[in-house]
């Protein structure tokens, strides 16, 4: 076959030279598209598409590669603004959030169970006079056996070919790059919007994409829209997926502020989007993912235990979040369904009910819903005070989203995905420690 498309090639070269001679001829070279086509012969049809006329789109146009993540678009409209929920007063620097946190998660307990089998081993052999080796000799020698094993158990990854994700919150930065990186890596990607509609990120996400990549309009607070997703996923699996293999609740919106100030629009929006949204998406997609024996993964965040004032709905729900994401991992193990929970710092993509640019207009709106009581109570200082703290969580952030990624990533294709991956920064990792492990006093004398 090849030798035959190469005689075709060798043709198709020698007419384009000549036609290349004609200065009137402006129309671009449409190649076709086979699935049995090699690599050679798609290269070439590019080569020759680039010669003559605007470069092609689809499954030939030329994209920059995605063997670094990318960084997603920037969205200057006030409803799809990207948000930062940073806790801190800047952002951890790369450097800081290179901690491989999954692996060390995984090797910790191994490591302390060859601690105490080395001294139970080296305590019998010493008893018997079997040998004199030491505790420290077995736990060096069985520590290094057992990370090895933990370093090729941890990497093992499945084959992606003919499996399909679902992802939900393309609208975010890190949903954006999040899609583009799955479908490089070869996933069937049906990536949710919360509205397509005159939406040119949705355009560029799948101009900018292979075939394989699906936009969808998926609101999920929508019941219409949820069913009707499904219907469109099931029509469209790959033809040897059984089901869907992973289902990805990127979808947030972070509401902030002190719970007595925030509008009920906003707590309502946020609990629609953040719990109940990924409840119903859960409920419908559960088959299709039951029946590939995939996962589902839910975006969380590493300090929503972490309590703080202008934070209380974010911790409340994403709480809530992973409470449900243990009760369901019980509920699907015996099915062969991995339920996973990544929990990144401070720092999410999400979309927020205030805006940088009007942040003191809304703050106005807010002083003028309260009643005179509250505004009695609080005073316009201390709400003037409490709204400027809010400024570093309404900035847009051009973070490093790598981490995050890669943990999103490695809950999908490794072969034994954790439980729970936490891409954060080893500040906000002892920051938690200490707000699970400690009194309240003990975590108010480093962090009030």
């Amino acid at each position: 076959m090849d030798f035959y498309l190469w005689g075709c090639m060798n043709d198709l070269a020698y007419n384009i030279n000549e036609i290349n001679d004609l200065d009137d001829l402006n129309t671009p070279i449409q190649a076709p598209f086979r699935p049995g086509y090699s690599r050679r012969t798609v290269e070439y049809f590019q080569i020759v598409s680039d010669r003559k006329g605007p470069r092609m789109s689809g499954p030939f146009k030329r994209r920059p590669s995605l063997k670094t993540l990318p960084p997603g678009p920037t969205i200057k409209s006030a409803s799809l603004r990207r948000r930062s929920s940073l806790g801190t007063s800047q952002l951890p620097s790369p450097s800081q959030q290179e901690v491989p946190w999954d692996v060390l998660d995984r090797c910790l307990l191994p490591v302390i169970y060859c601690q105490a089998a080395a001294f139970i081993i080296s305590t019998v052999l010493n008893t018997l006079n079997i040998s004199q080796v030491s505790a420290l000799t077995l736990f060096i020698l069985l520590s290094i056996i057992t990370i090895a094993l933990i370093l090729f158990y941890h990497n093992l990854k499945i084959a992606v070919v003919g499996k399909a994700v679902l992802l939900t919150g393309c609208d975010s930065r890190m949903g954006y790059a999040l899609a583009r990186y799955l479908d490089e890596l070869g996933f069937t990607v049906f990536a949710g919007f919360q509205s397509i509609e005159d939406n040119p990120y949705a355009n560029d996400l799948k101009e900018e994409s292979s075939g394989r990549l699906h936009v969808l309009q998926l609101d999920v607070s929508s019941e219409t829209q949820i069913l009707a997703a499904s219907l469109y996923i099931v029509e469209h699996l790959p033809d040897d997926a059984s089901g869907l293999w992973a289902v990805i609740h990127a979808a947030n919106y972070f509401a902030l502020g002190e719970i007595e100030w925030i509008p009920y629009e906003a707590v309502k929006k946020a609990c629609d989007i953040n719990l109940v949204g990924a409840t119903r998406v859960t409920q419908v997609m559960a088959p299709l993912v039951r029946r590939a024996r995939g996962r589902i993964v839910f975006l969380s965040s590493g300090l929503c235990r972490v309590t703080s004032a202008v934070r209380g709905i974010h911790c409340a729900l994403f709480s809530a979040i992973e409470a449900e994401a243990t009760c369901l991992r019980q509920e699907l193990r015996s099915r062969g369904v991995d339920v996973i929970t990544v929990a990144p710092g401070e720092f999410t993509a999400c979309s927020s009910w205030l805006n940088d640019e009007l942040l003191l207009d809304e703050a106005r709106e807010m002083w003028g819903r309260l009643s005179k009581e509250q505004k009695r109570e609080y005073g316009q200082d201390y709400f003037e005070t409490a709204i400027r703290s809010l400024e570093k969580y309404t900035k847009v952030q051009d973070a490093d989203l790598a981490p995050v990624l890669k943990a999103l990533s490695d809950s999908i294709i490794r072969t034994f995905p954790l439980t729970k991956y936490t891409p954060v920064t080893r500040r906000e990792k002892l920051q938690a420690f200490i707000a699970d492990h400690f009194p309240r006093p003990v975590y108010d004398v480093f962090y009030s």
